[in-house]
């Protein structure tokens, strides 16, 4: 019996004894294992929004590649500007960026990308920036040539068709040589006559030998005169725009028949219009 509790005695403290040094480390591995459970977590978070990264690159690389095609196209359409508007392309080399400057960032404030990426972004962002000076500067040339070219005779002031050239002709009632200043426009009696360029009407009256005439000063050295009218539709210190009806033909003054009489003139000289009528705005 006294055995028996020796036994049971020394059995009970072996087990106190073994839960005393037992429950530290099993404290310990329960607490490792809650932290590998953290760490689990957390790297499924991480995955998460490397996946979300992922996809925002991948959102950002597409639309990358949508800019660059919409780059091409903004550079065909320059190339084909410079084309239409007859310019010097050397002026407009849509592959060399144009001279500018600003004053230099050192904030420092700035965000990271992906090295590849950020460098497509902004190159393709100083792509931008030149195409668009370049079609801006572009577009003021194109204006002014458009400007110049209204400016600028050109075309037939009504219709029909040449029965006098500019030049020396036998005058057309006493067979006398003489020097005509202009080109007869044979057309029927109250045909519009139209302006071949815009400008000031600097005379809309009657003159000695012109019958009805109007006078129009483009500004630019030119000014052309339209004679043997019937009716007059515009007024002195009018501004008339290119293709804008400014009398009706007519035979009034040294005139055999309907007709328009146009001069033109540069820098006070009258010249031969011939050229000028056969060009096409």
């Amino acid at each position: 019996m006294v055995v028996a509790v020796m036994v049971l005695g020394c059995a009970g403290v072996g087990a106190v004894l073994a839960l005393t040094f037992s429950s530290p480390r099993d404290r310990a591995l329960a607490q490792i294992h809650r932290l590998q459970q953290q760490i689990d977590r957390q790297n499924a978070q991480v995955g998460g929004v490397r996946q979300d990264a992922q996809r925002g690159l991948d959102a950002l690389a597409v639309k990358l590649g949508q800019l660059q095609a919409q780059s091409t196209r903004l550079n065909a359409l320059g190339e084909r500007l410079i084309e239409v508007g007859k310019l010097d392309a050397s002026e407009f080399d849509f592959d060399q960026p144009p001279g500018v400057g600003g004053v230099e960032d050192a904030s420092g404030n700035a965000y990271a990308l992906p090295p590849a990426l950020d460098r497509s972004i902004s190159q393709l962002a100083s792509q931008f920036d030149s195409q668009q000076a370049q079609l801006s500067a572009l577009q003021s040339l194109l204006l002014d040539a458009r400007i110049e070219s209204n400016l600028k005779p050109t075309g037939m002031p009504v219709q029909g068709y040449i029965s006098s050239y500019f030049g020396v002709r036998p005058d057309p009632f006493d067979g006398r040589s003489e020097m005509h200043t202009g080109i007869d426009i044979a057309t029927p009696y109250g045909t519009p006559v139209h302006t071949v360029a815009e400008g000031m009407v600097t005379f809309a009256g009657v003159r000695n030998g012109y019958g009805n005439v109007v006078e129009i000063d483009h500004g630019n050295g030119y000014m052309t005169r339209y004679a043997h009218n019937s009716v007059l539709d515009v007024h002195a210190g009018q501004h008339v725009q290119v293709g804008e009806v400014i009398a009706q033909a007519g035979s009034t003054g040294h005139s055999t028949g309907s007709h328009v009489h146009f001069e033109v003139w540069y820098d006070g000289r009258v010249i031969n219009p011939l050229a000028f009528v056969r060009k096409h705005r």
